[in-house]
């Protein structure tokens, strides 16, 4: 079982060929080992919607039964942070989600919830890898479950966080799009009673995701985009397929990338919430956020791509607000030490009514303020010499790319570099595909596109 090892979210693998059901029973075995030595007895296990899920999260709850522990499965297939708030609030040492998130999908995966119900710290992943090197291949026996329900108490949660009282002021359509994923009918059951109505899309099972990855990127939401503008909705909210990710279309129909959404959940909890604190940034995101700190006075921390980074700065006892990543993941440590898209699809509704602001204008306001700032990403499927490539970059950086003077060179995840007017290009492998990304931000769309293409130069 050497071969599993566990990337930036958990361990994924294609359906068949590595996520097996003995390779899942024997993962579940070994965490199951290392949470007994650790004194834990009570663990939650949920799934999504992808093809087996339920039937490998099964597998999962009968290993850790036939290893001693109570163990409890989700009632129905859930988001990934039901099953996060399941650990919190409701009582467990620990939790199992059985999901791949926004990879392809033939793909599934298993993600590992520590007793605050955020990602697994990297100490406790390490062991289930080594205890998995020295458990025999034994089938476990089959079992009944007992039942948690997670969607009720959840959602009965979200209530009471949010301001209902808010919601009743004026009447709004927002257009809900689940990409076919947990999160399907969610906001629809927090804002009943307010004059809020949700139109949703893609709500329905369908374990191939429409033929494409249940991921909130541009290219995955021209139906998003296109009920806005049909129905003329306030905004247009897109989860990915374990409901931890969040990206947003505007009044508009234009189409808001997460490094814009980041900055906006990030003022609105400094300017309105009036938190004050560390905020947690990953390597690939904004520097909007640099600039937002400035003007608050909050400490920023840059860490490595992954929800499990900023995690270990929570644990770690720093006051943290707000953490989040590139990817549209971002959590509110006040409520979960882990991202939730609903949670931050309703902080973003809260703060565009306290602002009286239309998404768009909202916008144009951080920039104007705060910007400009240009985004943009490419995925290059992998290959060795690209991954070499940036393991010799990262010993010997240039001086300076095209005309640009590089300085600063920050090597903490892959190889980013750091120009003048905070412009930067990174280049990475990705912890949870088989591709390498190459990401750049800078004052003007013809700057970014021009450093991407330097960037993609570097890797030939």
């Amino acid at each position: 079982m050497s071969q599993i090892r566990f990337g930036t979210d958990g361990w994924r693998a294609v359906i068949g060929e590595g996520f097996t059901f003995p390779a899942v029973e024997s993962v579940a075995r070994a965490h199951a080992r290392v949470l007994k030595r650790e004194g834990k007895k009570r663990v939650l296990v949920g799934y999504d919607r992808r093809f087996l899920s339920e039937a490998f999260a099964r597998r999962v709850a009968d290993a850790f039964k036939e290893e001693g522990l109570e163990v409890k499965l989700a009632g129905s297939a859930c988001t990934t942070p039901m099953v996060s708030f399941g650990v919190k609030y409701l009582g467990y040492d620990g939790g199992v989600m059985i999901t791949a998130s926004h990879n392809p999908p033939e793909y599934n995966g298993y993600k590992i919830k520590d007793e605050t119900g955020g990602p697994a710290p990297e100490e406790l992943v390490k062991q289930v890898e080594e205890e998995l090197k020295r458990l025999p291949k034994e089938r476990p026996a089959s079992y009944e479950h007992e039942l948690q329900e997670l969607r009720r108490p959840y959602v009965k949660k979200l209530r009471e966080l949010m301001p209902l009282e808010l919601f009743n002021e004026r009447e709004l359509l927002l257009v809900h799009d689940a990409m076919y994923g947990t999160s399907a009918g969610l906001l629809e059951f927090i804002l009943k009673d307010t004059k809020v109505t949700v139109a949703g899309i893609r709500q329905h099972r369908d374990a191939l995701f429409g033929g494409h990855p249940p991921e909130p990127v541009e290219k995955y939401v021209k139906i998003t985009q296109e009920k806005v503008r049909a129905l003329n909705a306030f905004m247009g909210v897109v989860n990915d397929g374990d409901g931890d990710r969040l990206a947003l279309v505007d009044e508009r129909g234009s189409f808001v990338n997460t490094q814009l959404v980041y900055a906006l959940l990030m003022l609105h909890v400094l300017k309105n919430k009036k938190m004050r604190g560390t905020v947690v940034k990953t390597v690939s995101t904004s520097y909007l956020a640099d600039r937002i700190a400035r003007a608050y006075g909050v400490k920023l921390i840059e860490v490595p791509v992954g929800f499990k980074h900023v995690n270990r700065v929570i644990r770690s006892g720093e006051p943290v607000v707000f953490g989040g990543e590139e990817s549209g993941g971002f959590g509110f440590p006040h409520y979960l030490p882990e991202r939730d898209g609903t949670f931050s699809a309703l902080m973003i509704l809260e703060f565009l009514l306290l602002e009286d602001r239309s998404l768009s204008a909202a916008v144009n306001e951080l920039l104007k303020n705060f910007g400009p700032a240009h985004y943009g990403r490419v995925d290059l499927r992998v290959e060795p010499e690209a991954k070499e490539r940036i393991k010799s970059l990262k010993a010997n950086p240039p001086e300076k790319l095209g005309p640009y003077a590089v300085k600063e060179v920050r090597t903490a995840d892959g190889l980013k570099l750091v120009f003048d007017d905070d412009a930067w290009l990174l280049m990475r492998p990705s912890g949870t595909e088989p591709l390498v990304r190459v990401y750049a931000e800078s004052p003007s769309a013809e700057q970014t596109e021009k450093l991407l293409e330097l960037g993609l130069k570097l890797l030939k």
